[in-house]
């Protein structure tokens, strides 16, 4: 007599339950979810091309795609920090620079876009580049220029995966201030302003940018025109 096979069993589901959930682990607002591919089933190579999959550039946060907010002022901010970092790495041949374009592998299932990241040649031996749209080595220095829908926990938890992953130094700026917070492991910040200048200690030894200068530069923020009445 033939014995009946049951079916195995299902596993439980893992990860959030519900989209309420799953919005409070990305730390981001609805807006910037994308719901293609599905939740979960995101990949590297989906968030290294997503700027010419899905239109745009997309951070990957736990098989999830998450669109990174950079408006036309951040990155022109960020344009101009990568000329005076590039003016340095002329005299001082240290590493790379990457714009926001720039995947790179925190932690396990993410994947971050730095607005500027910069890697010592000492990850790439020969100098060689690796194949494929991810790194997986860390950047040394990472910025981050703050846009208006970045939210503190979304934040938090980049710079734990940046310090996790073996950062050294961490930029974030607020446009919106024209301040830094200047970060040298993932709970120790200093935050300066405009009178004040960011130092590359210990990544890029001997530079010196005033923040007054590099905002000068930049000009200001534009201002959003109010609706028509």
């Amino acid at each position: 007599m033939a014995t009946l096979a049951l079916p195995e069993p299902i596993a439980a589901p893992t990860g959030p339950a519900t989209v309420a959930e799953l919005l409070e682990t990305l730390g981001v607002p609805a807006s910037r979810v994308r719901l293609h591919p599905p939740l979960g089933h995101a990949t590297e190579h989906d968030a290294a091309e997503s700027k010419n999959l899905h239109g745009a550039i997309c951070e990957l946060v736990d098989g999830t795609l998450v669109e990174k907010p950079m408006g036309f002022y951040e990155s022109h901010l960020a344009a101009w920090l990568i000329r005076f970092l590039g003016r340095y790495l002329d005299n001082h041949d240290l590493g790379l620079l990457t714009t926001e374009s720039g995947a790179v592998r925190t932690i396990p299932g993410r994947v971050r876009m730095p607005d500027v990241g910069f890697y010592s040649w000492t990850h790439f031996p020969g100098r060689t580049l690796p194949a494929g749209g991810v790194l997986d080595v860390p950047a040394d220095l990472v910025v981050e220029i703050l846009s208006p829908s970045n939210t503190r926990a979304e934040m938090e938890q980049k710079r734990r995966e940046y310090f996790a992953s073996g950062t050294r130094l961490y930029w974030e700026v607020l446009p919106e201030t024209r301040q830094v917070r200047v970060f040298t492991d993932v709970n120790t910040h200093t935050l300066l302003g405009e009178n004040d200048s960011l130092v590359g200690e210990p990544v890029l030894p001997g530079f010196v940018l005033s923040i007054h200068e590099w905002f000068s530069r930049a000009g200001n923020r534009p201002v959003a025109t109010p609706p028509e009445a």
